[in-house]
């Protein structure tokens, strides 16, 4: 028996994504990654007698950025409250976090799964700082206390209990890292924690609306672990009711070694952190001019602009969802269309040999080295049959990036401009033909497919300047006579 024919999935996801500030929420430390364990600290982060934070207005605008992309609510009194635990990595003895006023109620993200559309619910979006680092493979004995995260500013994206397979968590985990570097507010890199994810799933009877008990994995740092995490948790649920069991509210960890997951304690209640507003940090109020401002500033999200590349540049759906992956991506594309109109030949340029460049050179489109004005030059030495795609990709495209140059003057100084003269071309072509007359008697016998072997041999002799459209006219012509 399937799962699913029995039983229904019930997930919600609470996604931690770094703020992309260059300090941190509650003081100027800075935050950026990779320095030497325990040095980008101050009396501030480690919570000091005497020491009082104060408010970074960079998070709260990329807050708010978000909240507006996702549709949310936003509130405009706000505060910040103490959650009280204790763990090593958290200097304070308490984590700031909002609690009842998240900045941002309601919303949405679309995802797109097994062939449809559908919004996924979010509860709430939220600021707080984050903890430090245990880290445990250091030191045989000891565990490793690096503070440098500790008050990071971090936003928790928090959907209802809408999800219903590991298939759609993994689609919406996509989508919220592609709106989170869409709008400049976290890099999205999960291997270095920017983007963090808690799944907490349940399983119940099928028809039933009651929610069955939870349970919440932690610190999921890949798209493929929220993924295997999910199916693991729904398999070892469903198997330990139908065995007479019942599930156990917990927290888990997931192993990424074998793709299972393990408990690692009893969830806490949110009572057990008695929170309580931080005295140290002044309420703040958003005034509707601020948040139109930051509303204003806002790019065309990637669902408004795949949208318009279909409907105003009759690209295909795939196309235009590859284009708007990544901003950079639809950045340049829109760039490049402004200088020339054959907006296909755009897209497979793009997604074609530029990407096979910046994917195996390790770079992006701000290093790549060619302008828009340059790659729309070449797109025209192609439409005008002066060089074959071919040619232009392997041959000209390499020397064009970094170059500054004109395609046509490369394509000159390399002697690849296309020969369509009637009476050269038919030497190669009479050549060919010669070479083969096995091939051309069984082609006169009906094995048509063999013209892109002629094609071929003239291109060859041609060392690629024979113009195909040309040639496979005349080879057309001197076969079927």
């Amino acid at each position: 028996m399937q799962w699913n024919e029995k039983y229904e999935a019930v997930i919600g996801l609470e996604v931690h994504a770094q703020l992309a500030t260059e300090s941190k929420l509650f003081c100027g430390d800075s935050t950026a990654f990779g320095a030497a364990p325990n040095t980008h600290i101050s009396p501030i982060t480690m919570g000091h007698p005497g020491t009082l934070p104060k408010t970074n207005r960079k998070a709260v605008e990329y807050a708010i950025r978000l909240g507006l992309a996702c549709g949310c609510e936003i509130e405009k009194d706000n505060y910040f409250a103490r959650k009280n635990y204790f763990y090593p990595d958290l200097p304070k003895g308490y984590q700031i976090s909002q609690h009842t006023t998240p900045i941002c109620k309601g919303g949405y993200v679309w995802i797109r799964s097994n062939g449809s559309e559908r919004k996924v619910k979010l509860n709430r979006i939220h600021m707080e700082e984050d903890a430090g680092k245990s880290i445990h493979d250091i030191d045989e004995v000891n565990t490793c206390i690096d503070l440098n995260r500790a008050g990071t500013p971090l936003v928790e994206i928090v959907t209802e209990p809408d999800l219903h397979s590991a298939e759609e968590a993994w689609q919406y985990v996509t989508e919220i890292r592609k709106l989170v570097r869409w709008i400049g507010i976290c890099d999205g890199n999960m291997e270095e924690g920017s983007l963090r994810c808690d799944a907490n799933v349940s399983i119940r009877p099928k028809g039933s609306t009651t929610l069955g008990t939870k349970v919440e994995v932690k610190n999921l740092n890949s798209i493929r672990n929220v993924k295997k995490a999910i199916e693991y948790e729904i398999e070892r649920m469903v198997q330990l009711v139908e065995a007479g069991g019942k599930v156990q509210q917990q927290t888990r960890s997931f192993d990424a070694a074998n793709d299972t997951t393990f408990a690692i304690r009893d969830k806490e209640e949110a009572n057990d952190y008695r929170y309580f507003p931080d005295p140290d940090l002044a309420p703040f109020h958003l005034t509707d001019t601020f948040i139109e401002r930051i509303k204003a500033a806002l790019p065309a999200l990637p669902d408004e602009r795949m949208r318009q590349y279909q409907q105003a540049y009759g690209l295909n759906a795939y196309d235009a969802g590859q284009l708007c992956d990544e901003k950079e991506t639809a950045d340049y594309f829109e760039a490049l269309i402004a200088h020339t109109e054959n907006y296909k030949a755009a897209a497979n340029w793009i997604l074609g040999p530029i990407r096979q460049y910046l994917n195996e050179n390790m770079v992006g489109f701000a290093t790549l080295g060619l302008s828009p004005v340059q790659l729309a030059a070449l797109i025209k030495l192609v439409e005008e049959s002066k060089v074959s795609f071919s040619v232009a990709s392997a041959r000209i495209l390499p020397v064009l990036i970094g170059s500054g140059k004109d395609p046509l003057q490369v394509a000159e100084e390399l002697n690849l401009l296309q020969v369509s003269d009637t009476g050269e071309l038919e030497v190669w072509v009479n050549d060919a033909l010669a070479s083969m007359p096995d091939k051309v008697a069984e082609y006169r016998k009906g094995k048509k497919g063999l013209i892109g072997l002629f094609v071929g041999e003239v291109k060859k002799r041609s060392k690629g300047k024979a113009d195909p459209k040309r040639v496979t006219q005349l080879l057309e012509q001197k076969l079927n006579q």
